[in-house]
């Protein structure tokens, strides 16, 4: 059991200023529940110092008096203390060999690690994320990526009225912004050259829902894939009209056996699928991709498929929002994530490379890889409205005893990665990425 619950100051990112339990959770938490929460001090965090002291907390400059300890991103090796909790995003769960003397240090000292992303319900759904802030800042991204990428080849649009998603002091203001750009699409129309002005999403998860909640502020109408390749062939389409299609697996991937599309084959089988997505790709203005990637799974867009493309003159698709963000993945273009302050590239399809900005021969590719962190507060009250009932729980465990004999929420104990530095049941296949 933890006398002590700490709440970790961020710093593998520069503007990283989210926090897993804001004042009003901790208040809560605080008042109702009776915890000592101890606060790492932070100039750059979203929620001052002040804020935390007010609802109850104390501030300190360490937390080496917590032995149970909340955090975000993943955190630097030499911080880890012996035989303590930890809770945070570690990016373990596919091997990434980035995090992988992370994670032999954590098991060096018999750490317990619970990872967010693996806290699910029995149906496997995920229970606490920031997905849905990634995707609406993701999406206001790519709007205003777009906006400068038009820019460039001479056209002042509508879009050139929105920012970038920190830039905005909360998500109303941006709410706020895109719904005046969305009143003057539906007024003034859209550009001859642009018509029809097609979106796509990939994927339909929590990712997607907040991108194509902040694509809604614009005059949408959804259509289906099909509809799509039926829509070229109209002479005619309403010039004020956004045209939105959300591709789900049937509409992405065919079995190569010719077999008919079945959902759970392709997830148990996906070596027996290939993308079909390519019909779809010169069609579309703008892509959204929101969905779910590993090596198993065919790639979305491929660097081939682009080559063949652009080597036929400047197509449609101007700009992607790898929401997805993995490199070279299911948007092979992804080439490398891009941070905050330097948010996208230019790949040029015939060289296969990259340079930064947004002007020259190519393909703007917008890749932030910690799209939540520029909806700070916004997303950090979310993340916690989800993690605040869970926090007792874990700070009442006793976790000297046996995995099978932990007494925490079952959806806490399947994201339980690591038990007293031992990799659990559900993660040994991690043994293989730690030689």
């Amino acid at each position: 059991m933890s006398n002590y619950i700490g709440i970790r100051h961020e710093d593998k990112y520069e503007h990283e200023r989210r926090a897993p339990l804001t004042p009003k959770h901790v208040a809560r938490l605080v008042k109702q529940k009776k915890l000592d929460i101890v606060v790492e001090t932070s100039a750059k965090r979203i929620f001052t110092d002040t804020e935390y002291v007010e609802a109850g907390a104390t501030i300190c400059d360490n937390l080496n008096d917590c032995s149970v300890i909340f955090g975000v991103k993943e955190i630097p090796e030499h911080y880890f203390e012996m035989e303590k909790t930890y809770v945070f995003f570690s990016h373990v769960i596919k091997g990434q060999k980035y995090n992988m003397p992370m994670l032999k240090r954590m098991m060096e000292l018999k750490c317990n690690l619970i990872e967010y992303e693996k806290i699910v319900d029995e149906q496997g759904k995920r229970l606490i994320f920031f997905g849905r802030f990634a995707g609406m800042a993701g999406m206001i991204n790519s709007f205003w990526s777009l906006g400068l990428r038009l820019k460039d080849f001479g056209y002042q649009t509508e879009l050139l009225k929105i920012r970038q998603a920190h830039e905005y002091a909360s998500l109303k203001e941006a709410k706020d912004a895109i719904s005046y750009v969305g009143e003057l699409i539906a007024e003034n129309g859209i550009n001859p050259l642009f018509r029809p002005f097609v979106i796509g999403f990939t994927g339909y998860g929590n990712v997607s829902q907040g991108a194509q909640e902040i694509c809604g502020l614009l005059p949408v109408k959804e259509i289906s894939a099909e509809k799509l390749l039926e829509l070229q062939k109209r002479k005619h389409v309403p010039n004020n009209i956004v045209y939105k299609v959300v591709f789900r697996e049937e509409d992405l991937y065919e079995n190569i056996h010719g077999h008919p599309f079945d959902l759970h084959e392709y997830m148990h089988n996906p070596q027996d699928f290939k993308s079909k997505f390519d019909q779809y790709i010169p069609y579309l203005s703008l892509l959204i991709n929101c969905i779910y990637w590993d090596k198993r799974f065919p790639r979305l867009v491929t660097k081939d498929y682009l080559e063949k493309l652009f080597s036929k003159g400047r197509p449609k698709l101007t700009v992607i929002g790898d929401i997805s963000c993995d490199v070279e993945g299911s948007v092979e273009c992804t080439l490398h994530p891009t941070i905050i302050s330097d948010p996208f590239f230019i790949y040029d399809p015939l060289s296969r490379t990259s340079k930064p900005g947004h002007k020259g021969d190519g393909l703007l590719v917008m890749a932030v890889d910690i799209l939540p962190a520029e909806l700070p507060r916004d997303a950090s009250d979310g993340f916690a409205d989800a993690l605040v009932n869970f926090v007792k729980p874990i700070a009442d465990a006793d976790f000297d005893e046996p995995f099978e004999d932990l007494d925490l929420p079952r959806a806490i104990k399947k994201g339980l990665i690591l038990h007293k530095g031992e990799l659990t049941p559900d993660f040994k296949y991690l043994e293989e990425f730690l030689i």
